[in-house]
């Protein structure tokens, strides 16, 4: 029996050097990310900006997302999560209150 779960060891050596404890480059310091799903950490200084178009496409950029949505007071919006979209909510002046992903 004991020879059984000597068996194992090379396994289980093989697997926990696969592992790792660091996040993803694209996690850390708000870095976008190359495959599109949105980080909106590194964004959260254009808040109290007023939203204009070159803001807009400049925060999607930076965020690393594929899509982005301007949310205005009032607007109908889809209560779905996609991890590629940058939400950016802005009050009646158009000046950006919020940015969130998804």
């Amino acid at each position: 029996m004991r020879l059984i779960h000597l068996c194992y060891l090379p396994l289980i050596a093989a697997l926990a050097a696969c592992s790792s404890t660091e996040a993803p480059r694209s996690e850390q310091a708000g870095a976008p990310s190359n495959d599109g799903r949105c980080n909106a950490q590194g964004v959260q200084n254009l808040l109290g900006e007023h939203a204009s178009s070159a803001l807009v496409e400049s925060a999607r950029s930076k965020a690393g997302a594929e899509q982005v949505r301007v949310l205005a007071p009032g607007d109908a919006v889809t209560m779905d999560y996609n991890s590629q979209r940058l939400n950016i909510d802005i009050d009646e002046a158009e000046v950006v209150e919020r940015i969130t992903c998804g």
